[in-house]
């Protein structure tokens, strides 16, 4: 990022390459769409380019870009929120994705039908499981379980000191495992 503070337009789409699918499945397991995830993702980068001379190196990279997105993430629901938007129909453009991405993996592999189904079903209870967490308990899980970042990261990035951030996700897990429990 301080290349691209001194200018140096290939050093951001180093960057872009380097997160933009961190970003676009961050943002997909918030809202669910694949288009809306790849805008928001880009939405970001925006930001981060039109930011770039007022950044400072004072945490890393990957912590201030995912608080760029948290932001972002929090403003897109409350305007959903604020519009009362209701989807027609369940966004099938990444599902298709992944289930071309099975079905090639399943060829290659020789996994039976079943097994397929049975992941499927495991992926979908998994989604619910995470859509019933409040927003905030989404966040810290999708930051620290899929995007590996520590607590100290999670707390920057969400506003929170690292004690609060262990209890949203003790809180978070223990909602998870009640969730999970039925399925287990």
């Amino acid at each position: 990022m301080l290349q691209v503070v001194g200018g140096d337009h290939a050093a951001f789409e180093s960057l872009v390459g380097r997160y933009q699918d961190r970003l676009i499945g961050f943002f997909y397991h918030m809202v669910r769409d694949r288009t809306t995830a790849e805008d928001m993702a880009q939405e970001v980068f925006l930001r981060v380019f039109r930011s770039r001379e007022r950044y400072t190196a004072t945490a890393r990279f990957s912590t201030w870009l995912f608080r760029i997105a948290h932001n972002l993430a929090s403003n897109q629901r409350r305007g959903l929120a604020r519009r009362r938007e209701i989807p027609l129909a369940n966004s099938a453009g990444f599902d298709d994705e992944v289930r071309a991405e099975d079905q090639i993996l399943a060829e290659k592999s020789a996994l039976m039908p079943t097994r397929l189904i049975d992941s499927k079903e495991t992926q979908d209870v998994v989604r619910e499981a995470l859509d019933s967490l409040n927003e905030r308990q989404k966040t810290a899980v999708l930051l620290h379980k899929f995007e590996g970042l520590s607590y100290q990261d999670i707390g920057e990035i969400m506003g929170l000191n690292v004690v609060a951030v262990k209890s949203l996700l003790s809180r978070a897990r223990g909602k998870l495992k009640e969730a999970l429990e039925r399925h287990i």
